[in-house]
């Protein structure tokens, strides 16, 4: 793969919300953000990542938060979206990056598997987003929801995180629809497999190289590789800034072809 030269993007001022970004997509969406010149509340499960996060990413010219927390909660949500509009002064972004996975068929799929899967990747995201919007209609503001290409299509092994990934994409157009008038953009972003802890920890639970799994994961891909959370977060900084001001509702798909 040839050297991967990152845009520039200026998002100085601007207040922003992330959560699941503790880890992996998330993670690297705060830090994009936050070297953009963004004020970012990160909000995630570890206490003790989300302050080491946010103690590196804190300099002189921008505001970096940190709110601990389950984002299947919905008291917690709402109190998480309130908090940081006031200690920013407002919203502007909310990126919804928070989510799991189980692999597993409908018949392996357990009660409390399912349960989990949709209490966080659809419930999370939905009572942030219904907690952001007032905010985000004072001044207009953009939500992007990370997806997956498995709200494209299905996947082997991956029931419940289809059916919960496709309902993201759903709830992301259906808010993007009523919003629009609101000056709110809704952006469903379909990331395919990316390089990241968790895909990695899937690869040893199943007893397969970390240089096997990549190879197995870029097998279906046409540009023979896997995304890195990098590029999944600069997807995110260019839809959710100028240049993506007139995409909204459609999702956007960062698969290296895999779903064409």
């Amino acid at each position: 793969m040839t050297e991967y030269i990152r845009p520039v993007f200026d998002f100085s001022g601007k207040a922003v919300l992330v959560t699941g970004a503790t880890s992996g997509i998330g993670q690297a969406i705060a830090e994009t953000f936050a070297t953009s010149g963004a004020n970012v509340v990160i909000a995630g499960r570890s206490e003790e990542r989300g302050l080491t996060l946010r103690n590196r990413l804190r300099n002189e010219s921008n505001k970096i938060e940190f709110i601990a927390g389950d984002i299947r909660d919905v008291d917690y949500c709402e109190t998480l979206v309130k908090v940081a509009a006031k200690r920013l002064g407002g919203l502007d972004i909310v990126v919804n990056s928070a989510g799991v996975i189980y692999h597993a068929t409908a018949e392996d799929t357990t009660d409390k598997q399912w349960d989990t899967t949709f209490a966080v990747n659809v419930n999370g995201t939905f009572y942030v987003c219904r907690a952001a919007i007032p905010f985000l209609k004072e001044r207009g503001g953009v939500i992007v929801n990370i997806a997956s290409d498995a709200a494209i299509s299905g996947s082997e092994h991956l029931v419940a995180y289809c059916a919960s990934k496709g309902a993201v994409l759903q709830m992301s157009r259906a808010m993007a629809v009523d919003h629009a008038a609101d000056g709110i953009r809704v952006v469903p972003l379909c990331p395919g497999d990316v390089d990241t802890a968790m895909l990695r920890g899937e690869y040893h639970d199943r007893g397969v190289s970390l240089d096997e799994g990549l190879a197995e994961s870029a097998a279906g891909v046409p540009l023979n590789r896997v995304c890195s959370a990098e590029e999944v977060a600069d997807m995110v900084l260019f839809a959710a800034g100028d240049s993506g001001r007139f995409i909204t509702g459609y999702p956007l798909l960062i698969d290296g072809g895999g779903r064409a």
